[in-house]
């Protein structure tokens, strides 16, 4: 099986150097944090979340809501930042979505959303960093 070609391609030697291991595990090896552990879970400070791996754009603060899930939820992504794979693991059908410059493994979508999208993005804090608004 070919994997796909992102626009941002490193080794997983450079990924696994450049991230922490936590991380590497969430966004290289599709790992999951302990619900409620993250540290963007609760956060609402206004700005952008970004993929921690390649920095790009993936979230607005105006895009987060508190789901009540243990993860950082959203109701929309940035258009064109995230993709999603189907993702048949863990006995269960999902819609994985990961960042679409790198790859790297964010979380899930959900179609159980309470706003007008009617999405949740329920994303690792761990596959995430943050850019406080000016």
């Amino acid at each position: 099986m070919t994997k796909k070609k992102y626009p941002k391609q490193e080794s997983e030697a450079f990924w696994n150097k450049e991230l922490s291991q936590d991380a590497y595990h969430v966004l290289r090896e599709k790992g999951t944090e302990r619900p409620f552990s993250g540290k963007f879970n609760l956060h609402i400070d206004k700005g952008t979340y970004v993929c921690g791996a390649c920095k790009t754009p993936l979230f607005s603060s105006d895009q987060k809501f508190d789901s009540g899930c243990g993860w950082p939820s959203f109701d929309d992504a940035n258009k064109d930042a995230v993709e999603f794979i189907l993702d048949k693991s863990h006995g269960m059908i999902r819609t994985e979505a990961v960042c679409s410059n790198c790859g790297g493994h964010l979380g899930h979508l959900f179609n159980d959303g309470p706003t007008e999208t009617g999405q949740r993005y329920c994303i690792n804090s761990l596959s995430l960093d943050f850019q406080e608004e000016e």
